[in-house]
C-alpha cells in the first residue's frame, strides 16, 4: 500500500491541506514553509501506532497540542488528519483513516488531548467499520484518550492500517551523532531518527540480511565514493559496533578506516542507502542532498526509482529538498512535485501539475528546478546584498 491522499486541518503550518501523493513525491518550499511539518503528520501516525507509542505520547513528543495546532487556526481548536491508503496501481483508496482531537485538561488536571472523531472507512465493504465520536454512548473521557489504532485488541478489522503506519521509516542521519555513538551513552528506550543508534540498528540485523544490504551499498559506493571500498560491519573487542572500509591511497593495499574517519557526506549516503534498502513501505527523506556532491545528488531521483522497481511490494518515497541538481533531473514529472507557499492564513500546497503558470514553464522545456525554485525564494531576497551593518 501507499498513501494516496492526505488531508490536514490545523496541523502546524497548514490550516487546511488536501493533496494526493504518488509513489515518489518531492516536497518543495521556502524555509519555514512547512516541508518538515508536512511529513511529520505521517510520522505522527507512526508514533500513535507503534509499540510503546499512542496518541498522548505522539502529542507530548511534539510539545503538546499548542505546538501542533496551526497559528492561523483562529477560533477552530481541533486538529484533524485524514489519510487514504491504497494500492499503487489502483485509482481508488482501500482504506480511509481519520483522526480528530483537541485539548483537554489544564489547572490541576494534566494537559492531554481528547479524541473528537476516529473513523475507518473500508472501500471493499463500502462502509465505516469504525466511527467513534465524543458523543458516542460507549465513550467517556478516559476511553477518548486512546485511539483504536494503538490498541491491538480493538483494531483487528483494520490491522493493515496499523501495520502500514508502524512501518513508516524516517531516518535523517546527523554524521556527528554516528561518529560519537561508540563512546556516548544513549537512552536506548527512545527511538532515534538522527543516527545515534544507527550502528546499533545495523548490529541488530540478521547477519545474512546485513551482508546483503552491504553488498548493495558497496555497489553504489564503488561509483559514488571510489576511494572507499569493501564497506563492512564489525564489532571491536569491547563488542561496540563499527562501520569499516578500505581507503585507497598511494599504498598498494590502502588502509582501513572506521566511521570516525568517514566524511559527513559518506555517512549520510550510507544512512540514506540503508533506509531505502531496508524499508518496504513508506520512506520519509529530509533533504538527502546535504553534504553530498552535486553529481551524486543529480542522480538520486533515478536511483530511488530503480530501488522502488526492485521491491516486491510497493515502496513510497517522500523527499523534502531545496536542491537545484536533484530537481533538474528530467525523470521528475509535474505530478510528483508538491509546492508549498506561505501565506497569512497558513501554508498552501499544490501539485505543480495543477499550477498552470509553473507547469507552463516545464512544458516549455525548462527543468523542474528552473520552474519551481524561483517560486520558493523570498520576494525581497536581493535586498540582502545591500545590507549594511555598523560595528
Amino acid at each position: 500500500m501507499i498513501v494516496k491522499r492526505i488531508k490536514l486541518h490545523n496541523w502546524k503550518n497548514f490550516q487546511n491541506c488536501d493533496i494526493s501523493l504518488t509513489e515518489r513525491t518531492f516536497v518543495i518550499g521556502a524555509n519555514a514553509s512547512g516541508k518538515s511539518n508536512f511529513i511529520d503528520a505521517l510520522r505522527f501516525l507512526r508514533d500513535v501506532s507503534k509499540q510503546a507509542g499512542g496518541l498522548q505520547y505522539a502529542v507530548e513528543e511534539r510539545g503538546g497540542i499548542t505546538k501542533i495546532r496551526c497559528l492561523a487556526a483562529r477560533t477552530s481548536t481541533d486538529v484533524r488528519i485524514i489519510v487514504e491508503l491504497g494500492e499503487a496501481d489502483s485509482n481508488e483508496a482501500t482504506w480511509t483513516y481519520e483522526l480528530g482531537f483537541s485539548h483537554t485538561g489544564g489547572g490541576i488536571m494534566k494537559n492531554q488531548v481528547r479524541i473528537n472523531q476516529e473513523r475507518v472507512y473500508s472501500n471493499e465493504q463500502k462502509k465505516y467499520i469504525l466511527n467513534r465520536t465524543k458523543e458516542s454512548k460507549e465513550e467517556d473521557d478516559e476511553t477518548l484518550k486512546y485511539t483504536h489504532l494503538e490498541q491491538v485488541s480493538l483494531n483487528k478489522e483494520f490491522r493493515a492500517i496499523q501495520s502500514f503506519f508502524q512501518g513508516i521509516e524516517y531516518l535523517n542521519i546527523v554524521p556527528q551523532f554516528v561518529r560519537e555513538s561508540s563512546s556516548a551513552v544513549h537512552t536506548r528506550l527512545k527511538e532515534d531518527y538522527y543516527g545515534r543508534n544507527f550502528l546499533e540498528r545495523l548490529a541488530n540485523k540478521n547477519e545474512r540480511v546485513r551482508n546483503s544490504y552491504f553488498r548493495k551499498i558497496n555497489q553504489f559506493l564503488k561509483i559514488a565514493v571510489p576511494q572507499l571500498s569493501e564497506l563492512s560491519f564489525r564489532k571491536d573487542e569491547m563488542g561496540v559496533p563499527h562501520l569499516e572500509a578500505r581507503y585507497e591511497h598511494w599504498r598498494a593495499k590502502g588502509s582501513k578506516q572506521q566511521e570516525e574517519q568517514f566524511s559527513d557526506g559518506t555517512i549520510r549516503l550510507i544512512g540514506f542507502l540503508f533506509c531505502l534498502i531496508d524499508c518496504n513501505g513508506l520512506v520519509l527523506l529530509e533533504e538527502p542532498e546535504i553534504n553530498l556532491h552535486s553529481g551524486i545528488v543529480a542522480k538520486l531521483p533515478e536511483f530511488i526509482a530503480n530501488i522502488q522497481r526492485t521491491k516486491k511490494q510497493a515502496q513510497q518515497v517522500i523527499i523534502t529538498t531545496h536542491s537545484y541538481e536533484m530537481l533538474a533531473n528530467d525523470d521528475i514529472g509535474t505530478n510528483e512535485v508538491l509546492l508549498l507557499q506561505g501565506s497569512k492564513e497558513g501554508t498552501t500546497i499544490a501539485k505543480v501539475s495543477d499550477i498552470e503558470h509553473v507547469k507552463a514553464v516545464v512544458d516549455a522545456g525548462f527543468s523542474m528546478a528552473e520552474a519551481v525554485l524561483p517560486q520558493t525564494k523570498p520576494s525581497n531576497i536581493d535586498a540582502l546584498s545591500n545590507l549594511k551593518f555598523d560595528f
